[in-house]
């Protein structure tokens, strides 16, 4: 059985990109952030994180910048580029297309 914790195929995508949508943000930060609005129901391990935004980074959907954070370190924060706001709306329109149709399933039964 699936723990709440288990992401579906894609969605870590989907969700680091919507956590920055309004600002950037370091790893940390948009870890703590999908945590803190999933109420703790996800939590995004480092080995999943950081490969992902690495990938994003390659897909040209994110950029990132070393920048000074709250506590005064160096950290790269992360940011959406114009081609990453365009994927994101794609993105959120097909996630709410497979959640509805799962939705409409689940409740059939």
């Amino acid at each position: 059985m699936s723990r709440p914790t288990d992401l579906v195929q894609g969605t870590l995508d989907l969700l680091i990109l919507k956590t920055i949508c309004l600002e950037p943000k370091h790893g940390w930060a948009i870890a703590r952030r999908i945590q803190q609005v999933s109420r703790e129901a996800l939590q995004v391990q480092q080995g999943s994180l950081y490969p992902a935004l690495h990938r994003l980074e390659q897909q040209a959907w994110i950029k990132a910048e070393w920048k000074t954070t709250e506590t005064g370190r160096m950290a790269k924060f992360y940011s959406l580029t114009r081609a990453g706001r365009k994927h994101l709306e794609k993105e959120l329109e097909s996630w709410t297309r497979l959640s509805s149709a799962i939705n409409l399933v689940i409740r059939e039964a």
